[in-house]
């Protein structure tokens, strides 16, 4: 599934979702009922190490966003937060030691362990 890149900022490549992040969030949308929303991928000053990342579902368009769609599951990223999420990789685990969304950050030079925020 090749994602495409529909802002017209030149930024390093956008989030990256994987396949299984891909049908994941697909499945939370048809639960939802909801075909007008877009995973919205943030970065917000807190957590123990500086930076943390949000993840929910939004139906907002902001200026500037950079829009990078899956075969119909869009994902959105606002201008402040795309400069640390650049080449970003967000899976889906679901084990019996782990269930939810993990994000592969080559821009943070470091993390905390529980892994919600980086800097």
């Amino acid at each position: 599934m090749e994602p495409s890149v529909t802002d017209t900022q030149t930024t390093q490549s956008g989030v990256v979702l994987t396949d299984v992040a891909v049908q994941k969030v697909r499945s939370l949308l048809e639960a939802e009922g909801r075909d007008d929303l877009a995973l919205r991928i943030a970065v917000q000053p807190g957590g123990c190490s500086g930076l943390r990342y949000q993840l929910y579902f939004d139906d907002r368009e902001l200026d500037g966003d950079v829009v990078t769609d899956y075969d119909g599951v869009k994902v959105v990223t606002d201008r402040m937060s795309s400069p640390y999420l650049g080449g970003a990789s967000i899976d889906f685990m679901d084990t019996i030691e782990q269930q939810g969304f993990t994000i592969d950050n080559p821009n943070a030079q470091g993390s905390c362990a529980c892994g919600d925020s980086f800097h």
